[in-house]
């Protein structure tokens, strides 16, 4: 949370590399929408409280050109999104409090903040969150409310998810359930919505695995064992 980044966009031929921000703030996890304008938005602490706003450009926007979603008041962060423009975000809203919603942003103005219910949230907080192609299931991290703990030892889920009831049921653990204090993270899907890649650390060296739901059977897919590799994300699939 102290690093200072640059939130950048490349084409996938290597062409077109522009920076969207100037590197003087902490920004984090961009992702784009998915309502067919490709929007990318994104995280960014504020200096002050430690808290975050959700920040947004455009393909081929430039650094200062950035524009708030959501007010320094409070702290909000963007995890996913889904085709009608309304983003999955963990936020504090005024009134609201703390909680997971579905926020329509309304640029120059107010968003709105629609409550998303968990059951699993009331235990602890969900983190990494990726909507599914079908907008039918989700996945995130999990981590259990405790005092001191550090931000290791996390649980992947997987679940589904309603758009229309705005909720998410029937949890199940698909790496790391006993939540034990190795790096596990980052759950993304893959192939559709059949097969979820996430990394983990487990053996000392971050590793990539994938799960495919169709015979819960899970698998390493990187290839070199001292090698180190995290951060996975699904082609042609934004969080």
């Amino acid at each position: 949370s102290k690093w200072i980044t640059a939130i950048c966009i490349i084409n996938v031929d290597g062409t077109g590399f522009h920076q969207l921000t100037d590197g003087t703030h902490t920004d984090f996890n961009p992702t784009w929408t998915r309502d067919g304008k490709n929007t990318p938005v994104w995280n960014r602490k504020n200096p002050v409280t430690g808290g975050y706003r959700i920040m947004a450009s455009r393909v081929g926007g430039k650094p200062g050109e950035e524009i708030a979603l959501t007010d320094n008041k409070y702290s909000s962060w963007v995890h996913s999104s889904v085709r009608d423009g309304r983003l999955f975000v963990a936020a504090s809203p005024p009134k609201l409090g703390r909680g997971y919603y579905l926020m329509t942003p309304n640029p120059g103005g107010q968003p709105q903040f629609e409550p998303v219910a968990c059951e699993l949230a009331k235990k602890g907080f969900l983190d990494r969150v990726s909507i599914s192609p079908s907008e039918k299931m989700i996945c995130f991290e999990f981590q259990i409310w405790s005092k001191g703990r550090s931000m290791v030892g996390r649980t992947l889920y997987i679940a589904e998810f309603d758009l229309e009831k705005r909720g998410i049921t029937n949890p199940k653990p698909i790496a790391n359930e006993a939540g034990k204090p190795f790096w596990c993270a980052y759950p993304r899907w893959i192939d559709g919505e059949s097969a979820v890649v996430y990394h983990s650390t487990e053996t000392g060296k971050g590793q990539l695995y994938v799960y495919r739901l169709e015979d819960r059977s899970t698998q390493r897919v990187s290839t070199n064992p001292n090698a180190d590799y995290r951060y996975p994300h699904g082609e042609a699939a934004p969080c």
